[in-house]
């Protein structure tokens, strides 16, 4: 039977609507890192053993954004948009958003996580890369 792969499993799950992202929390300090340091923490210094696994939700806000218009690479197409994502859980990460261009794009967006196909091998696995997809605004108060 075709499985479901990450494209990069050490950092999401295949499954779920809104993948967690998988981190990590430093039981010394407190501080939560993405992706997971194998070498201890960057905040405190403490030792490897200090570090446990968390999962982060996969939601947060816009903090920056750009699109990509020339791009020699293989696995993704230009135009894409590229944004830095401060997730609810703390660390900002950097990721593709869904949207090709950033029109319509601000900072302060909220977005979530999302699994995108990738294409299948030979035997019908599906392989999936997590992005993150713009939220709808909510209508102010003024727009009524």
């Amino acid at each position: 039977m075709p499985e479901r792969r990450a494209a990069h499993p050490g950092l999401y799950p295949a499954r779920g609507e809104h993948p967690p992202l998988l981190g990590q929390c430093c039981a010394r300090c407190g501080h939560v890192a993405f992706p997971p340091n194998p070498y201890g923490c960057e905040s405190c210094g403490a030792e490897a053993d200090s570090l446990e696994s968390r999962a982060l939700a996969g939601a947060g806000e816009l903090a920056a954004f750009a699109t990509v218009h020339l791009h020699a690479g293989k696995g993704i197409e230009a135009p894409f948009t590229v944004g830095l994502i401060v997730l609810d859980d703390g660390p900002a990460v950097r990721a593709t958003l869904t949207c090709r261009t950033d029109a319509g794009l601000a900072i302060g967006d909220r977005v979530q996580s999302v699994l995108v196909p990738q294409g299948a091998d030979d035997a019908g696995n599906e392989t999936v890369e997590l992005r993150f997809e713009p939220l709808p605004r909510a209508a102010s108060a003024g727009d009524a």
